[in-house]
């Protein structure tokens, strides 16, 4: 079933305003309020029957529960599936043909460009509990990340100064948050070590401590993606987001955008979620032993356990860069501005760095030598 958010005013397609939190023609300048309004009842499976969707007025929201016949008598579909990858719609638009991946959740018409929102996708299991919306434009995106390119002091002077976005997209991006309980102890032998001088001796004293940590932490809202697509150490790298502005779901806030269903479920990615929450434990146990001059660990064992874990879908920029041929991939966070990527590196911009840093280095030590001999 595919949903598009219409005007009251002139009929066009609203989007979704990631400046004023709101759904904003751009034909007319109208702006409605996404908080206030109800969840649409999707009818569970398929059906030619169009159902009764009312956000705003009957004429506010367009749904598609039309028919594709395939050479088939039977009852028509909402949609019809192609392969295992593929799955096509209708725009209510213009009619076109819409294509989508077994994952989308909401897109754009590739002819007039009417975003549109796949309702079935979003149902059932497959609902989002949470949002974080957009708060970063796409105007604000891209000039952000000519911003951040052109601090790459190792990168050719050609990808510094040159403005060669390809392709930029907002998109959902599937996450699970997990609120995670963590138990720990450690044994450790610790020591001190204090030396002093005693006439014409030198005394090293060591003494030895029996330490021992207990701890019982809990961490709230730790995101793991879910998306078999999205590249998870970049993914990793992008947070953290602020979830103050963590909302409960609502379809409008992906008109205009990309969006995804998850591909694993949270008990598919707990093992991962585990081991980054043991990793934060283990290294609150070695903060909590400090002051010695050396901690040797006898025993250390942390166990985790799943509390909560809220499928929710948290807003990316992904950004295509060429240079020289090549395409570069970057990823925005879409609330923070934070950007990872790999760009490419000048090798005699790096080797005019070493060399700097190497003539720095023989200046300073030259010097401390000279000062050495006049003493």
């Amino acid at each position: 079933m595919i949903i598009q958010y219409k005007c009251q005013n002139c009929g066009a397609d609203m989007v979704f305003d990631s400046k004023t939190g709101k759904l904003r023609c751009h034909s007319c300048g109208r702006e409605d309020s996404i908080e206030s309004m109800p969840i649409p009842d999707i009818p569970e499976g398929e059906t030619d029957e169009k159902p009764d969707i009312s956000l705003f007025s009957p004429n506010d929201i367009s749904d598609d529960a039309s028919v594709s016949h395939f050479g088939t008598s039977e009852a028509p579909y909402t949609h019809a599936t192609l392969d295992d990858q593929t799955v096509q719609y209708c725009c209510k638009n213009c009619g076109a043909v819409v294509l989508t991946d077994k994952d989308t959740a909401a897109t754009n018409c590739s002819f007039c460009g009417a975003p549109v929102v796949l309702g079935n996708r979003l149902s059932g299991e497959l609902a989002p509990a949470k949002i974080i919306p957009f708060t970063i434009s796409k105007e604000q995106a891209q000039q952000a990340f000519v911003k951040w390119a052109k601090k790459g002091r190792l990168c050719p002077k050609d990808f510094v100064t040159a403005d060669r976005i390809k392709n930029i997209t907002g998109m959902y991006v599937p996450f699970w948050l997990y609120d995670m309980q963590a138990q720990g102890d450690a044994d450790a032998t610790c020591t001190k070590v204090r030396t002093y001088t005693r006439g014409d001796y030198i005394y090293t004293e060591t003494s030895y401590y029996h330490v021992y940590r207990r701890a019982n932490l809990r961490y709230q809202r730790i995101p793991v993606d879910a998306s078999e697509k999205m590249d998870d150490a970049m993914m990793d790298r992008i947070e953290p987001f602020d979830y103050k502005d963590l909302k409960d779901f609502n379809m409008p806030y992906l008109a205009g955008f990309l969006a995804e269903k998850y591909n694993y479920d949270d008990k598919q990615l707990l093992p991962r979620v585990s081991e980054r929450v043991k990793e934060f434990a283990d290294s609150y146990l070695r903060s909590t032993i400090s002051g010695y001059s050396s901690v040797h660990y006898n025993r250390k064992d942390v166990q985790t356990a799943q509390q909560n874990a809220f499928y929710t879908l948290l807003p990316v920029w992904l950004v295509s860069y060429d240079y020289k041929d090549t395409e570069h991939m970057f990823i925005m966070n879409g609330q923070t501005g934070k950007i990872v990527g790999k760009p490419p590196l000048s090798k005699s911009r790096m080797t005019g760095w070493f060399l700097g840093i190497s003539g720095i280095s023989f200046f300073v030590m030259s010097l401390l030598y000279f000062l050495f001999m006049l003493i």
